[in-house]
């Protein structure tokens, strides 16, 4: 049975988590008229604020992060038209983030955008030149093929059991001229560039812990991405990825990133079991 002692810390540590929070959530739903500017037509400013204060509830953490940064990220997935946290398509992922004031390095805890595979596969299928698109994982016993060059092929066959372990993805997309590109990355590739990339790589907030295969899906769709035709939305999500934007401005991709990618000393502690995110069944991307 739990002492008064413990009962009183229990309670004052709610108190506490509750008094984080408020500062962001008294922002958010002071920001309503401006995050109506941002949002497209298919969102509401409302339903955007019901998500991320869901978002946070479901993760306390990101009430430890600066207010703005936060905003930031919860802007850049309005403009998107892309719902944080609901079905894969976006993440707000508290992280620490380092900066050097004068001579010292000071650690502050951002939040950061990040967008999942399955945003980029909605931005693909808002593109008028979109017909389809499909994803695959490989493993280690399926028949598996492909070749670049002057007559690109692929040929994947999974087998029925026992197919071993993962060894790559690939992306398809058909376009509506008839056009059709692909691309393959193996498992470490996708994983090194996750490392390189992702500044919450090793976060337990983050979708490459939570769901590596996700993670690597995106991370092939990225590269092919990067040789379909491309829409604004597409352009700007590519370059908004990953990004930590503590200023608010109606187009988001104009803001500096100000995530710090270089080798400063950052500080970090092992997760409690209570700060750690509930299970999804889904995740994100990159």
């Amino acid at each position: 049975m739990a002492t008064n002692t413990q009962v009183t810390a229990l309670t004052q540590k709610a108190q506490e988590n509750r008094q984080k929070s408020k500062p962001i959530e008294v922002l958010i739903q002071n920001s309503l008229k401006e995050l109506g500017k941002a949002v497209p037509s298919h969102l509401s400013p409302e339903r955007m604020v019901r998500i991320a204060l869901t978002t946070i509830r479901l993760n306390p953490k990101l009430a430890e992060c600066t207010p703005a940064s936060f905003l930031g990220a919860l802007f850049q997935s309005a403009q998107l038209g892309l719902e944080p946290n609901v079905e894969g398509q976006a993440y707000i992922i508290p992280y620490e983030n380092s900066k050097k004031v004068g001579k010292d390095w000071i650690t502050t805890k951002e939040a950061q955008f990040q967008i999942g595979y399955k945003g980029y596969v909605e931005l693909f299928y808002r593109h008028e030149s979109a017909s389809s698109l499909d994803m695959q994982t490989v493993r280690e016993n399926d028949v598996f093929e492909y070749e670049y060059g002057t007559n690109p092929r692929l040929k994947h066959c999974p087998i029925l059991k026992e197919r071993g372990e993962v060894i790559a993805y690939y992306a398809v997309a058909h376009l509506k001229n008839g056009g059709n590109l692909f691309q393959v990355m193996s498992k470490e590739e996708c994983m090194k560039h996750g490392q390189a990339h992702s500044k919450c790589f090793t976060s337990s907030s983050s979708p490459w812990v939570k769901d590596p295969d996700a993670m690597c899906k995106k991370t092939v769709l990225i590269q092919l991405m990067k040789l379909l035709p491309k829409s604004v939305e597409i352009q700007k999500a590519l370059a908004m990825d990953n990004t930590t934007k503590t200023r608010i401005d109606l187009d988001m991709f104009n803001v500096k990133d100000e995530t710090n990618w270089d080798n400063a000393p950052v500080i970090t502690t092992p997760p409690t079991a209570d700060e750690l995110p509930p299970p999804s069944d889904d995740a994100g991307a990159e």
